[in-house]
């Protein structure tokens, strides 16, 4: 297991004394000097983990006054917010599919993963695939999510499908074409699209600064949930630590579910990616959605879905006969690339060049 950065821990105590209330809403943190010294850190240590938080949205810089907490668990519904998010559209639009170049993983590092995936399983990569995906792959991604976003799942859990759109409509077979599916609004128009296409009652909840209103989260009579918490397409509209878990909140007032669309998020500025959805909620409310079109290339349609324990009986008596659509070939070659380290030498290539960019 690799070891924890002094940051980190730094980070994960003060965020903890928020949560916990020691820290209440509106009152000071320790200064960066006095935190160095009780954690026995460098103060540089100290500003790393505090812009994380604020970043977070768990504390904000006030100027002669130092660091306020800005979180606080009873926002939820009583807090409104009365104006909609700027759209402010990205660099490339929905139409060109999400196509990053700049963004794709380096050839030379997928060709010889793809050589050495050809020697060591030679005709293997040409049988079926199992139904939920590869065990090596599973089992990869179930270490990786441990390692970078912070929750341990099984890795039957985990089920690999071809690209998100593909996803989300396996997560409408499982829940029900007769709930009421709430969408951010504005949103990436293929989530729309994909559940018109199933039939499905679509509400518009409009998007604020931090997330979607409180007064619209209140007063929907939808049953599930469709958010992108980091960076929402197009306003790029990033939920705050407290709209993160009005959600939960929401979530766990009936029986209700969050489908959390993580696209984009480990490719961010930060030294660590946002805290997630599933983790905060340990994985009984919220099912995980993420693909590899971001982070390895859009030519790969491989996407996976992470679902919470209590609803697996379910999905394998509904949709466990399902194949899946993503080759075995590509399959092992993600999961070599995650196993050998190179996806995760990637992704923290690629956040250093954005903390370069925003320099």
């Amino acid at each position: 297991m690799k070891k924890e950065k002094s940051y980190i821990k730094v980070y994960e105590q003060v965020k903890g004394s928020i949560i916990s209330g020691a820290y209440p809403y509106g009152t000071k943190i320790p200064s960066k000097r006095n935190c160095a010294v009780t954690h026995g850190v460098s103060i540089i240590t100290v500003e790393h983990a505090y812009e994380l938080l604020i970043q977070e949205g768990y504390i904000e810089p006030k100027e002669r006054s130092g660091y306020i907490v800005s979180f606080r668990e009873s926002d939820g519904f009583a807090a409104t917010t009365s104006h909609e998010a700027e759209v402010v559209p990205f660099a490339h639009t929905a139409e060109a599919d999400y196509s990053y170049p700049e963004t794709q993983f380096p050839y030379s590092v997928i060709a010889r993963a793809m050589r050495k995936i050809i020697s060591d399983y030679d005709d293997t990569i040409l049988m079926r695939s199992p139904e939920g995906g590869s065990p090596e792959l599973r089992n990869e991604l179930a270490r990786y999510l441990e390692r970078n976003r912070g929750f341990r799942v099984d890795p039957e859990q985990i089920i690999i499908g071809a690209g998100s759109e593909y996803l989300y409509g396996l997560i409408v077979e499982l829940l029900g074409s007769n709930k009421i599916y709430g969408v951010e609004s504005p949103s990436y128009k293929k989530i729309e699209q994909v559940y018109k296409s199933r039939g499905v009652l679509i509400e518009h909840l409009p998007l604020g600064h931090d997330g979607i209103s409180s007064d619209a989260i209140k007063n929907s009579n939808a049953d599930i949930l469709h958010v992108t918490p980091y960076r929402s397409y197009p306003t790029g509209v990033t939920a705050s630590a407290s709209k993160r878990r009005e959600y939960l909140a929401w979530a766990e007032s009936g029986e209700r579910y969050i489908i959390e669309d993580d696209f984009e998020s480990e490719v961010t500025s930060l030294r660590k990616p946002e805290e997630t959805l599933f983790a905060t909620s340990h994985g009984e409310k919220v099912i995980y959605v993420n693909t590899f079109s971001r982070t390895i290339s859009p030519a790969l349609r491989v996407g996976y879905m992470v679902l919470p324990k209590n609803l697996l009986k379910l999905y394998e008596s509904k949709l466990g006969f399902y194949s899946c659509t993503v080759p075995l070939f590509e399959q092992l070659l993600i999961a070599r690339l995650i196993s050998t380290g190179d996806f995760e030498r990637h992704i923290n290539r690629l956040r250093r060049e954005k903390r370069n960019q925003e320099k």
